[in-house]
């Protein structure tokens, strides 16, 4: 192969490039095969974080900050492939937050939207806007853009719970805002169960109106509704690339409960695996029951419950269960799909 020095036209290419540099100028036709790959491309790795591997590290950090000093204490899930990067897939962040009893995290609220999955623990809980709820292990809590929100521990053990934000989403487009209240808590102005009973029974307030891109006042959706839905479903034959899949919605609009996060729950039964899929949208599961393998880019990897792993955008995938397994999932799709980009191919079973 010939280089620069071998090449006149490609010395004078080089001499080129290195003259446009002053002016910050890059031939496009040096880089365009990375700016508009054939299919996606993405740095993302598939991989696993073994909650029962790493539970004793997040209580250590317990005796290490307080979460008031910390004001989220947090230990990020961080992609391999891009450490240092606060991400566990090019548009989504993924922590697992601990809270001890009697603490207090204290109330703020930020431009980027969040999401929380109780993993371990029981007695906290989350306020969002005057309305608290008590935080259950397998409940699905959001807390929308700019709303305040502060987390509680009145209870007798330790809670864990999975953090999801669009924290990546939000800093690529340069629009972070976030602001500290004045109290570590706020005062209630709703009682428990308020937003629920105004949203999340198929009525509406008689003088309120909803867009798709706005975020659901229903910030709880408990897991024993979920369940529910999921193994009412189960009544009738499994979709064979997802089991029994569900999606949760702003039950307002049937759009996503947020604009920039979509969420999903799933149950396979004993046995069961999955016919290969894939889609644009890079997905991080939650084992909130049962247990079983993913096989995705040439890896097979055991989860169990509370474990968290990532599969990369455009990455076939198969899920096995070894036992009835209930996993939660969230992903950046509501944002591709508004801005048509949002691809999916299910492919057929291996022969």
């Amino acid at each position: 192969m010939l280089n620069a020095v071998d090449n006149p036209a490609l010395t004078q290419r080089k001499r080129y490039y290195e003259r446009i540099a002053a002016y910050n100028l890059t031939p496009l036709w040096e880089v365009l095969h990375a700016l508009v790959p054939p299919s996606p491309a993405t740095p993302i790795v598939p991989a696993i974080w073994h909650y029962a591997e790493i539970r004793d590290a997040l209580m250590e950090s317990g005796t290490l900050i307080t979460a008031h000093e910390a004001v989220r204490r947090v230990l990020i899930l961080e992609n391999p492939a891009v450490r240092g990067q606060s991400r566990i897939t090019q548009s989504l962040y993924a922590g697992l937050q601990l809270i001890l009893p009697g603490e207090v995290a204290p109330a703020h609220r930020h431009a980027q939207s969040a999401l929380r999955m109780v993993l371990d623990g029981e007695g906290a809980y989350t306020a969002v806007d005057g309305e608290r709820t008590v935080m259950r292990r397998g409940d699905f809590i959001i807390t929308p853009s700019n709303t305040w929100h502060d987390h509680g521990n009145p209870g007798t053990e330790p809670v864990v719970w999975l953090d999801g934000l669009d924290i990546p989403l939000v800093q690529f487009l340069d629009a972070g805002f976030a602001e500290s209240s004045d109290t570590d808590v706020q005062a209630e102005s709703r009682p428990q169960g308020d937003a629920l009973a105004r949203y999340g029974h198929n009525m509406l307030p008689m003088d309120f109106t909803q867009t798709s891109a706005d975020p659901t006042r229903v910030f709880v959706y408990p897991y024993t509704q979920t369940k529910a839905a999921l193994l009412g479903i189960a009544r009738s034959a499994p979709d064979p690339h997802f089991g029994h899949k569900l999606r949760y919605v702003n039950p307002a609009t049937g759009a996503s409960p947020m604009p920039t996060i979509g969420a999903f729950a799933q149950w396979l039964p004993s046995g069961f695996e999955t016919v290969p899929y894939r889609s644009t949208d890079g997905t991080v599961f939650s084992c909130l029951e049962g247990s079983g393998t993913v096989e995705v880019g040439g890896k097979s990897l055991a989860f169990n419950e509370n474990d968290v792993f990532v599969v990369p955008s455009w990455h076939t995938y198969r899920l096995q269960a070894s036992s009835d397994t209930t996993l939660f999932s969230f992903s950046d799709r509501p944002v591709q799909q508004v801005l048509g980009l949002w691809r999916e191919q299910k492919l057929p079973k291996p022969s």
